[in-house]
């Protein structure tokens, strides 16, 4: 009985930890300027194989990628976060029209500058799936320097 127990708890426990070792999507970042009083983030996702995010615009039941910046007086956003065009495919469970990247993305945000350099912080939710399964939405921060 107890090496059934214990095999239990041992099964538990790797299942639990394989879980939160799983990371399908990598973040990089990238800041350009594009004259003195305006610069270009580029934040890249890329993903493993078979796994996807879902695009800034998805509608429904998925959780959608979301950037929030942190405000500051050294810049102003000028306009919405950027995407290319998704995949759209009909979920035939949701019922529904779901746009997603596959492989890597790049979203792009212009910004005005107030400042000659700056570090624009801020964060990154997104939901990671593959045609198995759905990670629960994550959080990531982020710090671009912009020089």
């Amino acid at each position: 009985m107890k090496r059934i127990i214990l095999f239990a708890v041992f099964i538990f426990a790797f299942t639990m930890v394989n879980a939160q070792l799983e990371k399908p999507v990598s973040w990089s970042y990238l800041a350009k300027k594009t004259n003195k009083n305006e610069a270009t983030l580029y934040l890249k996702a890329k993903m493993q194989n078979r796994w996807h995010i879902y695009s800034l615009a998805v509608k429904g039941i998925p959780a959608k990628t979301n950037f929030s910046f942190s405000p500051s007086k050294d810049y102003t956003l000028i306009g919405k976060t950027m995407e290319p065009k998704p995949v759209s495919r009909y979920d035939k469970i949701l019922k529904l029209n779901l746009t997603y990247f596959e492989n890597e993305v790049v979203f792009t945000q212009r910004i005005k500058l107030n400042k000659t350099s700056t570090i624009v912080k801020g964060k990154i939710e997104f939901m990671a799936c593959n045609d198995k399964q759905c990670l629960p939405s994550d959080e990531v921060s982020f710090s671009i320097p912009v020089k």
